[in-house]
């Protein structure tokens, strides 16, 4: 069965170029696309697709409020927001709204590709500018008090022997940087492929389906530092 994706964006050559990449994959098929919020959700109903690609500052309906409307009517609509913006204040608000998936626009073709699969499997993907955007907003309700019981400032960081080796907390500490696999790779001198392996096995340890997961885990657990 192949995964049925539906694109919103207003700028229609982005929306072909996005189109083209998904085009390459066998297991992927663009059913419909449109230019509003409004438009997603007749086009929604209408093919039922697995994965909605939306921009978030369209006419009409907006991509925030035509995803929620989206998820209202069906918590288990996949939606994956693309964007310009990497403040939190705009990622927290999509993900909040019910979106699985955040990209920014400056990603490149292997991430469109991996965010797909990873959230038409029902999990979620966030861009790594973006994942350190969120980092940040969680040290700052921590340090609120409102993310959790005790302040940011307070925990010890305490590295995960016990679980993951030394590389790997090298990789996970460079998650919860915001480093996508190739900064890693560039961090710690080994090759894309190493990570992705180092990545894959840090993931089936912590029992989290994925790098997200990965990096609320470690700071709820003081195993990485906020910087």
């Amino acid at each position: 069965m192949k995964t049925k994706i539906v694109i919103i964006d207003d700028h229609q050559l982005f929306r072909e170029g996005v189109k083209r990449i998904l085009d390459f994959e066998r297991d992927f098929e663009v059913v419909a696309e449109g230019d509003d919020g409004q438009e997603a959700l007749q086009l929604v109903e209408q093919y039922a697709p697995d994965v909605v690609i939306m921009d978030i500052n369209m006419p009409s309906v907006n991509g925030i409020e035509a995803t929620k409307q989206l998820v209202e009517a069906n918590d288990e609509t996949k939606v994956i927001i693309l964007s310009i913006h990497d403040d939190e204040t705009y990622v927290t608000h999509a993900l909040q709204t019910g979106a699985r998936g955040y990209l920014l626009k400056e990603m490149d073709a292997d991430a469109l590709v991996q965010a797909v699969k990873v959230v038409a499997e029902g999990g979620s993907y966030l861009h790594p500018k973006v994942t350190h955007s969120l980092v940040k907003e969680y040290r700052r309700l921590a340090s609120q008090g409102q993310a959790s019981t005790y302040s940011m400032q307070e925990v010890e960081i305490r590295r995960p022997l016990h679980l993951l080796t030394r590389r790997e907390c090298e990789v996970l500490q460079l998650l919860a940087d915001g480093k996508s696999n190739r900064g890693i790779g560039e961090a710690l001198y080994i090759s894309e492929k190493t990570v992705k392996n180092h990545v894959s096995n840090i993931l089936q340890k912590m029992n989290v389906n994925d790098r997200t997961q990965a990096v609320v885990v470690a700071i709820k657990n003081g195993w990485v530092e906020v910087r």
